[in-house]
């Protein structure tokens, strides 16, 4: 799989996210770790159980159009 990632330095730490997986970011002090963390964030996102949500919370799908 492969995902769009907006990445950018800010003083002195790099930081990004996930465009295709809200909900996935990062800070590093590198490049190369920020996208090393976004990887792993991609992945936990991706193989975290659908019912592993605090309780109150609850996963709607809508439709937007």
């Amino acid at each position: 799989m492969q995902f769009r990632a907006v990445i950018k330095k800010s003083g002195e730490w790099w930081i990004g996210w996930l465009v295709d997986l809200p909900g996935v970011n990062a800070q590093e002090r590198t490049k190369e770790e920020l996208i090393q963390s976004l990887k792993i964030g991609a992945e936990d996102m991706l193989t975290a159980p659908v019912g592993a949500r605090e309780e109150g919370e609850e996963l709607v799908t809508i439709e937007v159009g």
